[in-house]
């Protein structure tokens, strides 16, 4: 049996080492390595990957949420509402720009934002949600949208573990994550479902006016040379990095299927196990599975369960065992801790399995009766 990775990066790039290789040594030959032709064709290609006008390559994934929210023209104070049970960027951004973090629960099942805790979060100063693809899958972006429409809200996706992901509306109509809101911001950190070999980034947008704003904002607010119009950042995708991407981008439907079996191989290797309860699929998106994470039965001992699939050579991860609100450095001191039963409940018992696009049965169906033995 092959090694067991929580991502094997490296079998991946052996399956397009000649494509990579090649498209490196290009970008060394014509020494274009920073906004050069290789980043202005992933940017057209990837805008008519996922059916959007504008992509904003930048920096990193970070950086992608923090120009976003800084291209809206927030003040000081104004709210912000997003998921508790996500990574700490999309709320680091918020308190880097002054405004005011509201975090609200997310759903039991399917652990991205609850529509109903979103409306109960609305003030007169909220102005802003960012909705949280986490794991893979699109929460109720019709909802939300609604939601959005009637008080005046912006709306910034926040699809780092989900691009690729397809959301269906009521009427059948179908988008991509991270076009469906006003903004939507991305990472192509190496780990991600389209991944890069350092950092990088993007914004999507079909707002002429807000891709404007954000190309100047990610080249320190210039829209003609050595014209500051406004504050902006130094953030930009470099070539080497855009030339992987344009290769990885070609294969991305080819990795997402790939991610898709290995979950349905998992599940059925899970089938009849009271003691774990796999991913839930929602039932208006696509999932397409950035992590593959358990839900524990209560009783479980997770860390001992996690050093046994250590000592097996099996490495698990929890994302995330620290809500949001409880954070030392987002930490407040007025979120009303009964108001996150959901949230409060997934950070004791989640528990994420490898899951990426080079996994096999024989390491899936190792990895899930490794579980069962500790579980039974």
């Amino acid at each position: 049996m092959k090694e067991i990775r929580m991502v094997d990066l490296r079998g991946q790039y052996e399956k397009i080492k000649n494509e990579v290789d090649a498209a490196v040594v290009s970008v060394m030959e014509s020494s274009a390595f920073v906004n050069g032709p290789e980043v202005n064709a992933f940017q057209a290609e990837l805008q008519d990957y996922l059916g959007v006008k504008h992509v904003i390559p930048c920096g990193n994934g970070t950086d992608a949420l923090q120009i976003s929210l800084m291209s809206l023209g927030l003040k000081k104070g104004d709210e912000v509402i997003t998921s508790d049970f996500t990574f700490a960027a999309t709320v680091e951004v918020i308190a880097l720009l002054g405004l005011k973090q509201v975090l609200v629960d997310v759903c039991k099942d399917t652990m991205v934002m609850n529509v109903e805790a979103l409306k109960k979060a609305i003030t007169p100063r909220t102005k802003a949600i960012i909705p949280v693809h986490l794991f893979g899958q699109c929460p109720d972006m019709e909802a939300i949208m609604a939601v959005a429409k009637e008080h005046n809200l912006y709306v910034v996706e926040d699809t780092a573990q989900a691009i690729g992901a397809q959301y269906t509306f009521a009427d059948g109509t179908t988008k991509k994550a991270g076009t469906i809101g006003n903004l939507g911001a991305t990472s192509f950190f190496p780990s991600k479902n389209l991944g890069c070999y350092g950092d990088g980034g993007a914004i999507f947008t079909n707002d002429d006016a807000l891709a404007h704003r954000v190309r100047g904002i990610v080249n320190h607010g210039m829209y003609r040379r050595y014209y500051h119009d406004e504050i902006g950042v130094n953030s930009r995708l470099d070539s080497v990095q855009a030339a992987i991407l344009r290769i990885k981008l070609r294969h991305l439907d080819q990795y997402t299927a790939a991610r898709q079996k290995a979950a349905d191989m998992y599940d059925i290797a899970f089938k009849g196990c009271s003691k774990v309860t796999v991913p839930t699929r929602a039932k208006n998106s696509t999932h397409v599975f950035h992590q593959y994470t358990l839900q524990l039965a209560q009783g479980v001992d997770r860390d001992a369960l996690i050093a046994h699939l250590s000592s097996k050579g099996i490495p698990a991860m929890i994302y995330y065992p620290v809500p949001l609100r409880k954070q030392k450095a987002y930490d407040t001191h007025d979120y009303d801790d009964t108001q996150y039963p959901n949230t409060d409940y997934l950070v004791r018992s989640v528990m994420s399995l490898h899951m990426h696009t080079e996994l096999d049965a024989e390491q899936i169906n190792y990895i899930a009766d490794a579980v069962k033995e500790f579980v039974k």
